[in-house]
């Protein structure tokens, strides 16, 4: 397009312009069919005259008139070269956005605005229509958490809707969520026939409509069922819950997740403390049992997230994915194989270090070949000697004496003047540990070793493997580790020490009957009570024995390969009291029962909160703190149109003053201007708004006196 002055000069106080169309573009794409956009240009600028003679196109009147309608042809050029063609309405955008200043000197332009695609789908191209909604979408790209506020028809979930289906698409985010706060589904939907679902599904029809016009139709229900696309209700959102007494893993040991506030501190998956964020009460809810086939199990409910990977995910180096509970029922075997694996602690659980009143790898020696019955002195059997010394080191005044085969006697060392009736130190710690007196199927680990540092953990266990533990070899697999006990208490606690690493363990009885006797001094001796095997596998970098002919076997195999562990079952449950909590580690996960690693927060999600008006202020810090990780937020409503009962606050309307200046979170407000339906649309706005300012009103009621002195209200 090139432009010339004419050769007539104008009336003084006028200007002249020339635009010569290029020959490629016709000039009804220009002019309009039977010059339409014409008229649109002619009755937008009354004080210039157009005229139009073959490609060119001559314009004369006020100055400034004349400088906007040339660079309003321009714009048009520059639309129409990219192969979008003009209409009437993006001519009217176009000349909006030039009188409100888009000159191009660090403004948007129209043709930067009209031609910016967002997502192309059946031969549609959705892209915003005006600067307002450019804008929108830009802070969409740039921003984690954005509010749309605006009146009905600006576009404000149409919009963010493209952007959430663009980003699925290029693999920014792996799910998208969309909700609204459906007031309807309340008492007042309680009285219509039909399944909650069939009663909720008009109120979220319109997002299912915008989902059908940017995705194949056929392809929405298997996304759906695949948990990449999830349509709900507000309140569901919330629901990601466990019963209040699920035990949850802190600093201090276990506590009921019921019991957690804002700022405990819990264990995340890397083992180390993690803040807890939010608590939210969820009131009764039906409950499942998830099973791992470790025989690990927790309760939750169905709407309750878990991060997990299948074997193809692994071969193909997926990420992780997270799935509901009750997206997995059903769903659980693939052939012969469980399908979802379980994330495990990737480092040992990080407690803090307690005084202990004996060495721990001496306690779980002794707990493993030691006498404690306390009516003889304590004595200790092993067919390695290495033992006998390592035991004898690690207790301070106690000297071992051999009493002939793998018999020791842990003798207190007496010094001159010494009485006779002085304790023994290890009866006095034993007493003290509450362990004096116990035999081989009551003793147990004390909590001050469980709830230790990883290196007492460790300790403890590794004493408890070298005297009553092994390596198990087999022909071209890694090595395990098998311990054996008759006692429960033990047995638990040993799993208990191992997942607290990060290995996994096994269980299983063997029965007393039938079993063939042992010998003991060249006589046969009868079992009298069942036998605990426990299957340990450990992760690479966590050492089990301490015993030589033990550590060196261990290696030798190739150590105990990858602990993993699957979901082997999910079952109802009943209903319980529930409660969900979010807390601050980067991967959302925390350390459930039986140190299961699971979530409540959302990563990698595009999250829209469409008639966010509706929101009460505890739903909106609800959802807003259900962010999780490389997941954004884009939060649309219309603060004219809300719904809630009398004398109940809009959410929408207060976190503009809560939140307006926080780092990355951005207000867009759309007005009547930015309306992308009917034209009287934005007319209708506009009157409602001078009429609600006349007469004091809020959406045609009177408002109250926080209404009035800013907008306030609920």
């Amino acid at each position: 397009m090139t432009q010339t002055p004419t050769a007539q000069t104008p009336a003084q106080g006028q200007a002249r312009a020339q635009v010569t169309v290029p020959a490629q573009h016709p000039m009804v794409t220009v002019l309009g069919s039977g010059d339409s956009l014409l008229r649109v240009i002619e009755k937008a600028f009354p004080k210039v005259d157009i005229h139009v003679r073959g490609n060119e196109i001559s314009v004369v009147g006020d100055e400034i008139e004349v400088a906007l309608v040339e660079r309003l042809f321009a714009e048009m050029m520059l639309v129409l070269r990219t192969g979008q063609p003009m209409t009437e309405d993006a001519v009217e955008r176009s000349i909006a956005m030039l009188r409100a200043g888009g000159s191009g000197d660090g403004h948007e332009t129209p043709a930067q605005v009209l031609t910016q695609n967002i997502l192309s789908s059946r031969g549609r191209t959705i892209r915003p229509k005006t600067l307002n909604q450019k804008r929108y979408v830009d802070a969409i790209d740039q921003h984690t958490i954005v509010f749309g506020i605006g009146p009905a028809g600006t576009g404000k979930t149409y919009l963010a809707m493209a952007k959430a289906v663009q980003a699925l698409q290029s693999k920014q985010v792996n799910r998208i969520i969309l909700t609204r706060p459906a007031v309807e589904a309340g008492e007042r939907l309680g009285f219509l026939p039909g399944t909650l679902y069939e009663k909720i599904d008009p109120y979220l029809r319109p997002l299912y409509d915008a989902l059908h016009d940017m995705l194949d139709p056929d392809s929405i229900p298997r996304l759906m069922a695949a948990g990449t696309i999830e349509v709900a209700p507000l309140a569901y959102m919330r629901g990601r819950a466990q019963p209040v007494f699920t035990n949850v893993l802190t600093p201090d040991g276990w506590r009921p997740i019921g019991h957690l506030r804002v700022g405990d501190l819990v264990i995340g998956s890397n083992g180390e403390p993690t803040p807890v964020l939010g608590v939210y009460p969820q009131g009764e809810k039906d409950v499942y049992r998830v099973t791992a086939q470790d025989g690990s199990w927790t309760l939750c409910c169905g709407e309750h997230l878990w991060t997990v990977r299948t074997r193809d995910d692994k071969r193909r180096d997926k990420p992780w994915r997270v799935l509901e509970t009750q997206e997995m029922i059903g769903n659980l075997r693939a052939a012969h194989y469980r399908r979802y694996e379980l994330p495990l602690l990737t480092a040992p659980v990080q407690m803090p270090e307690r005084p202990v009143p004996m060495d721990p790898y001496a306690l779980g020696l002794l707990l493993g070949d030691g006498c404690l019955t306390g009516s003889t002195t304590p004595s200790f059997a092993t067919e390695d000697p290495e033992l006998a010394v390592a035991l004898e080191s690690a207790l301070p005044g106690i000297t071992l004496r051999h009493r002939g085969g793998p018999d020791y006697i842990l003798n207190r060392v007496k010094s001159p003047g010494d009485v006779v009736t002085l304790e023994n130190p290890v009866t006095r710690s034993l007493r003290e540990l509450d362990l004096l007196g116990t035999r081989s199927c009551s003793k147990f680990i004390p909590d001050a070793y469980l709830n230790n540092s990883a290196e007492v953990r460790l300790a403890v266990l590794q004493g408890l493997l070298d005297s009553d533990g092994g390596p198990v070899t087999q022909k071209d697999r890694t090595c395990r580790i098998q311990y054996t006990t008759t006692s429960i208490l033990l047995r638990d606690d040993v799993i208990a020490l191992v997942r607290s690493l990060g290995g996994v363990a096994y269980t299983r009885r063997r029965a007393t009957e039938g079993r063939r006797p042992g010998w003991a001094n060249g006589r046969e001796v009868a079992h009298r009570r069942d036998a605990h095997i426990v299957d340990i596998r450990l992760p690479e970098g966590v050492e089990p024995f301490r015993l030589p002919r033990k550590r060196d076997k261990y290696h030798a195999a190739g150590g105990g390969g990858r602990p993993m562990r699957f979901i082997d079952s999910i079952e109802p449950a009943g209903r319980e009291e529930c409660v969900c909590i979010q807390v601050a580690a980067e991967d959302s996960l925390y350390v459930t029962q039986d140190y299961l690693l699971t979530h409540n927060t959302l990563n990698d999600a595009f999250i829209i909160l469409d008639e966010a008006q509706n929101t009460s202020p505890e739903q909106m810090k609800m959802f807003l703190t259900r962010l999780g990780f490389d997941s954004k937020i884009v939060i649309t409503g219309d603060v004219t149109q809300v719904d809630l009962p009398d004398g109940q606050k809009s959410g929408l309307r207060q976190v503009q003053e809560i939140l307006e200046g926080v780092e990355d979170v951005h207000f867009a407000r759309l007005s009547s201007h930015d309306v992308v339906r009917h034209k009287l649309v934005g007319r209708i706005v506009d009157a409602y708004e001078k009429y609600d300012s006349k007469h004091g009103t809020h959406n045609g009621a009177p408002r109250s006196g926080r209404d009035r002195a800013g907008h306030k209200g609920k």
